[in-house]
């Protein structure tokens, strides 16, 4: 196992009865890195992360977290914020009384006032659970799982119910835990933040990891994609392609390469590229192609 990752996880195993949900999962989370989890509905991120988080104990395999076992509470615990989909505080307590008393179950030392700044809760200090929006509990399930500036900190699907103003703030929160030193393991659904976030992605599918790298590492795997529309009567490009619902689509490793030709064959024969589009693969993308599998 890496001395220098801050979760090391090695040939992780997990199964509900016959159910086997991960299988040999294997990665690291390196220190101050922001690592996402991402998978297909069932894939397996959520055993493995519950593994990670000391909730559940592997049917085989090793994890280490901090290189201590996960189910150390006493070694791990204070160093480790969890933010899950659901927390389920007590609906009687106010916003105040929820931060305190995670703050006194982690063993961390912060003040509240300073938290709820941080995540924009202070007018709702004294509010109760029960009065709060959808989207004021997640921002108070962020303040617990930041509460006491952790090393570690787990996001499973943060964002969620959030407005677009919410999830600024949220994200620009969590990039200054980045510049104190934080480490991030992100789950979510929505590729794009972690397609702008991460500096590392690993896609799991049916309880294996099957693709990890950056961004640009996992895009680059599928060919670029040019497409565009030809006037009736036009001759066809010198170029291999493809028709999909009236259109041209042009599949390539070689994007500069190809567009720099279709652009010129377009010019010279005087055809007008109509509705033309150009870019590389997008995350989505690897995210259908490992579901397909």
């Amino acid at each position: 196992m890496s001395a220098s990752a801050v979760i090391d996880v090695d040939r992780l195993n997990l199964s509900y009865g016959d159910f086997h949900a991960v299988k040999d999962l294997s990665f690291r989370v390196e220190r101050g890195e922001l690592y996402a989890l991402l998978g297909t509905n069932g894939a397996g991120k959520t055993s493995a992360l519950e593994v990670i988080e000391g909730h559940r104990t592997a049917s085989s395999g090793a994890v280490r977290v901090f290189g201590e076992s996960p189910t150390d509470r006493r070694a791990v615990r204070p160093r480790m914020g969890i933010m899950l989909q659901e927390s389920g505080f007590s609906p009687d307590l106010t916003v105040t009384e929820s931060v305190r008393l995670i703050g006194r179950l982690t063993g961390r030392s912060d003040t509240v006032d300073r938290v709820l700044d941080l995540v924009d809760l202070t007018g709702k200090a004294g509010t109760r659970v029960s009065q709060l929006s959808g989207g004021e509990k997640r921002r108070l399930d962020f303040a617990t799982a930041v509460y006491g500036g952790p090393e570690l900190i787990v996001l499973d699907e943060p964002t969620t119910g959030l407005d677009v103003q919410s999830r600024d703030a949220l994200w620009a929160a969590v990039d200054r835990l980045r510049e104190d030193g934080a480490t991030i393991v992100l789950t979510t659904h929505y590729l794009e933040e972690a397609q702008q976030r991460a500096d590392r992605i690993g896609l799991m599918h049916q309880g294996t990891l099957r693709q990890e790298g950056t961004v640009v590492e996992l895009t680059q795997a599928l060919p670029s994609v040019i497409s565009f529309a030809l006037p009736v009567g036009a001759p066809e490009p010198p170029i291999d392609i493809a028709r999909v619902n009236g259109s041209f689509h042009i599949e390539t490793f070689g994007l500069q390469e190809d567009l720099y030709r279709l652009l010129g064959w377009a010019h010279h024969t005087g055809v007008e590229l109509r509705e033309l589009q150009a870019g590389p693969t997008r995350l989505d993308d690897v995210f259908r192609a490992i579901s397909r599998d």
